[in-house]
């Protein structure tokens, strides 16, 4: 076996595409151009997003603009429940205390409680925020707390 003997076994063999040979090969004339045109000139090249000279379409979408939810500061939130579970009586709950629990990780810019769950432990509570029901069941309790 030599290599002039070879052959290619896995696809078909395709003739490449001669264009410009006369009128009669049927890829004369406009040699698969088309007629007039950037397309037709010779040098020309195509570029992504050019459409034609129609509008193109990252023209026709909206700027992407500023928005200040990258900068805002959120809370982390801790249910009546999970304070039952975590911490026993007499305890200040607070978020230090509750990243010595292991509750909160990465940084904190607050906590807010919110009312899921029961608490029947009398714990002081110090957190940035309190939702309505939270509070209203801490009131009917008799369990201190202070919005820092």
């Amino acid at each position: 076996m030599e290599l002039h003997s070879l052959e290619n076994t896995n696809r078909p063999f395709k003739r490449r595409k001669r264009v410009g040979r006369g009128i009669g090969s049927g890829r004369g004339k406009t040699c698969t151009r088309g007629h007039k045109g950037a397309g037709s000139r010779a040098g020309w090249k195509s570029r992504e997003r050019y459409e034609g000279g129609q509008l193109p379409l990252y023209r026709k979408l909206p700027g992407r603009g500023f928005n200040n939810a990258q900068f805002q500061r959120r809370l982390h939130t801790v249910n009546l429940g999970q304070i039952e579970e975590m911490f026993a009586d007499g305890d200040v709950v607070n978020v230090q205390t509750l990243h010595e629990a292991g509750f909160l990780s990465g940084p904190s810019y607050g906590v807010k409680l919110l009312g899921n769950g029961e608490l029947t432990k009398k714990v002081t509570i110090e957190v940035g925020a309190i939702s309505k029901q939270a509070e209203e069941k801490l009131n009917k309790a008799k369990i201190s707390y202070t919005i820092v």
